[in-house]
This record gives C-alpha cells, structure tokens and sequence, in this order.
C-alpha cells in the first residue's frame, strides 16, 4: 500500500458511502465531518464508527471547524459560504453569490488565518478565483484568471497562501503581500493516459514539518511534498477518486473521496507509521 520514500502506512476504510464525498474535518472530541455534494448532506462519524446525518445543505463541498467546533462550508449551488453551530445548526451566510461585488460561481474549499480572516477558491476552468474574507467584513478577490482552483492551505507563517490548480495539475503560491502574482511551488506527476481529468490535484493539508500533502483525484494518490516543492513521496490510496485529506493528528490522515460521483463515496484512515 506504500510507494515512494520514507513511509510505512496502513490504509483503513472508515466507511462505504452512497454519495463521493469531499471536506474532512475533525472537531475537538475527535468526531470525524465529511460533505457528501449530490447527497446534500454533512456527515458525522463517531468513535464508534456510527454514522449520522449532521446538517443538510444544497450541494456541500469543503469544510472547516473553528476552535469553538462552529462549520464554515462552502455551498456550491447557491455560491455560497454558510456558518452552522455546533450542533448542525445553520447560523448565517458569511457570504453569497458574489465576492467584492464579483460573481462567485463555485466556492469549492476554504481555510481561515489566526485572525479568522477566510480564504476560498471559487473553483471554475480558467476564470477561476482565489477569494478573502475579513472579520471586518472587508471582501477581497485575491488572484484570478487560474484554472480551476481547489484547495487550499496556508504556510506555518500564514505569508503563502498554497492552491492546488487542479486542470494545470499544479501546485501554486500565493504571496499574501502581493496576491495578483502567483508563483508555481510545484508540478506534480501526470497520469500516464495523458488525459487533464486523470490528473486533478484537489485537497491539500501541511503536516507538523511544514510538508505539503495532496490529493490527486485522478491518479487514486496523495503525494508528499517538501517545503521546497520537491516531490518526496506518493501513497496508492486504493480510491479511484481521492478528493480531500486532513491530519486528525500527526499521524493520522483522513481521507475523501469515491468511486464515482455522484457516487459511491467513501471515507478512509491513513496512519503513517
């Protein structure tokens, strides 16, 4: 179940699923979250493995959960970026349908700063966008013109912000001192099919040594990559379509994703050892 360097992991499959599923997230009592898209629904697993609907929505994708366990996610049909409380409880929008007064389109994944200032992509093929959201209520639209961007994640000192371009099958760097100028951090490894959707990197997480680890949606992989942007290793996840990933601690990966979409779906561990 392991190739490339420096890693020994064990794979378990947490659940099998109708829906393809995306926005791993894990609150403060270790209950795993995950969005299910076409099923309209955010998902609770316990400890137990349980499985119970927590929230319903339009069409969920990315997640994230705040120090006091409350959600932000993204909405994709209604362009939208909604708070719910603890208890799947809808709160307010944090916004909808347009950013800075710009159309959105698609918000796809978002990640929030020390601050809570917010950062989303609004994921559509070439006039794709990277988009910020104040605590003050200030709007910004980042960096534009991207294909497609994805998912996100900040550096260990919040100054880059890392983007997966999902149809350049790239990684880039936002510097969030000058957010029009996007660099490219990394290229990743291309499907032997040579086809754009066998390729796809989607969610994106950073590990406690300031590695980036990607899930490559159509190469059924996460890579690891060096604060550098060099390649360090690859891990066969054994899911068709690998969409999202997050550290439920140092060692323990959760990931998304399915066998199809709108489905099935499924949602797996991933201890690295």
């Amino acid at each position: 179940m392991r190739t490339g360097n420096l890693l020994n992991t064990q794979i378990e499959k947490i659940a099998d699923l109708p829906f393809y599923t995306e926005g791993p997230a894990v609150d403060s009592n270790g209950n795993i979250y995950c969005s299910t898209l076409a099923g309209g629904s955010i998902l609770r697993i316990d400890a137990q493995n349980k499985i119970t609907e927590w929230a319903r929505l339009t069409c969920p994708n990315g997640q994230i959960i705040l120090p006091d366990d409350e959600h932000l996610i993204c909405d994709n049909k209604p362009a939208a970026i909604r708070r719910f409380n603890n208890r799947g409880r809808f709160i307010k929008n944090e916004m909808e349908g347009y950013c800075q007064g710009i159309p959105v389109y698609s918000p796809n994944d978002l990640i929030i700063d020390s601050d809570g200032n917010i950062y989303f992509t609004d994921s559509i093929r070439n006039k794709g966008k990277v988009c910020f959201l104040g605590t003050d209520g200030k709007q910004r639209i980042l960096t534009s013109d991207l294909d497609y961007p994805n998912g996100l994640v900040l550096s260990p000192h919040q100054e880059w912000l890392y983007v997966a371009e999902s149809y350049r099958n790239r990684i880039i760097k936002i510097d969030l001192k000058n957010p029009e100028s996007p660099k490219v951090f990394a290229e990743l490894p291309r499907h032997e099919s040579g086809r754009e959707q066998d390729n796809l990197p989607d969610g994106l997480s950073l590990d406690a040594d300031g590695n980036l680890w990607v899930a490559h949606y159509g190469m059924q992989a996460i890579h690891r990559i060096s604060p550098a942007g060099r390649l360090l290793s690859s891990i066969n996840t054994m899911m068709p379509f690998t969409s999202n990933l997050i550290f439920a601690d140092e060692q323990t990966l959760i990931v998304t994703g399915g066998y199809g979409e709108p489905g099935p779906g499924a949602l797996f561990r991933i201890t690295i050892n």
